[in-house]
């Protein structure tokens, strides 16, 4: 995965999501949760470079960071609560289906 455009397709592929672009600026595009409006996929492209953005349960925070070099602390977000993942080729497919898997998982049952 190496596109917004694969991310969004896929991230969109969840039941009741929809794009959002809420700050007015093409780059920004994220895909929210329907029934609480709570987003759980940012895209953007930062320094030349294609990223999303992804809630991350604290537990496994640091295992993708270590795992991958192109994951990091979420950039402008809750570090805490955020991964960054830079679309670079680096990291498989799957993995990245995993990551975004679980930020919607993570987001579903909030209000």
């Amino acid at each position: 995965m190496q596109t917004r455009e694969e991310a969004l397709q896929y991230g969109l592929s969840f039941p009741d999501t929809y794009a959002d672009t809420p700050f007015h600026d093409p780059n920004w595009v994220l895909v929210r949760y329907k029934k609480n409006k709570k987003a759980f996929l940012w895209t953007y492209e930062h320094e030349g470079r294609m990223q999303i953005n992804l809630k991350v349960r604290p537990e496994w925070r640091d295992f993708w960071r270590n795992a991958f070099e192109a994951v990091m602390p979420g950039y402008h977000q809750n570090k805490e609560h955020w991964n960054t993942v830079i679309l670079d080729g680096s990291i498989p497919d799957e993995t990245i289906q995993i990551m975004i898997g679980d930020s919607y998982d993570l987001i579903v049952g909030k209000k």
